[in-house]
C-alpha cells in the first residue's frame, strides 16, 4: 500500500473548503479543521499543502503502512474523519471481535499492528472495521451527515 493510494481515498471523501456551522469539523478544506490546525489559514489551503499535512501528521506519525493494505487505507481515512484516537479503537475492537488478545486503548502501537497483521482473514477484518465504523456514525446522531459518512466506511 502507498500513501498515494490511501491520500487518494481520503481527498475522494473530503471536500474543499467548507465552513458549514452544522458541521462537527468546523471550518475545513481538504478536510483540514482549524480546530486541528488554528494557525493555518484554512480558506488558502491548497491540495498540496493538505497532502503534505496528511502525509507528516497521520500517515508518517502512526505508520498505517504497517498494516494489511485495505485496512491501512481504510484506518487512514477513518482517523482523520472521526479522529486517530477513535479510528485505532475500532481497528482494536475489530481484532479483538475475531478472537486475538488485545487491548482497547487507541493506540496504534507495535502489538497492535501485529495482532492485525496476525489474523489470516483480512478481509473479515476490515469488514468488522467498516462495520464498527458504520456504527460509530451513527452514534453520533447527525442524520444530515450519515449517508456521506456511511458511503465513507463501506468504500
Amino acid at each position: 500500500m502507498s500513501f498515494e493510494t490511501a491520500i487518494d481515498r481520503v481527498l475522494a471523501h473530503e471536500g474543499g473548503y467548507v465552513n458549514d456551522p452544522a458541521d462537527p469539523g468546523g471550518e475545513t478544506n481538504f478536510g483540514i479543521s482549524k480546530r486541528t490546525y488554528p494557525d493555518l489559514d484554512i480558506k488558502t489551503l491548497t491540495r498540496e499543502q493538505a497532502i503534505e499535512i496528511y502525509r507528516r501528521d497521520w500517515w508518517e506519525r502512526y505508520g498505517y503502512e504497517r498494516l494489511p493494505d485495505a485496512i491501512g487505507e481504510h484506518l487512514f481515512s477513518f482517523a482523520v474523519n472521526m479522529g486517530s484516537h477513535m479510528a485505532h479503537r475500532l481497528l482494536q475492537i475489530s481484532v479483538r471481535d475475531v478472537g486475538l488478545d488485545i487491548e482497547v486503548d487507541g493506540v496504534l502501537g507495535p502489538y497492535t499492528v501485529q495482532q492485525a497483521n496476525a489474523y489470516r482473514h483480512p478481509d473479515v477484518l476490515l469488514l468488522l472495521l467498516k462495520c464498527g465504523a458504520v456504527n460509530y456514525y451513527r452514534s453520533l446522531q447527525k442524520p444530515r451527515f450519515l449517508a456521506g459518512w456511511v458511503r465513507r466506511a463501506m468504500a
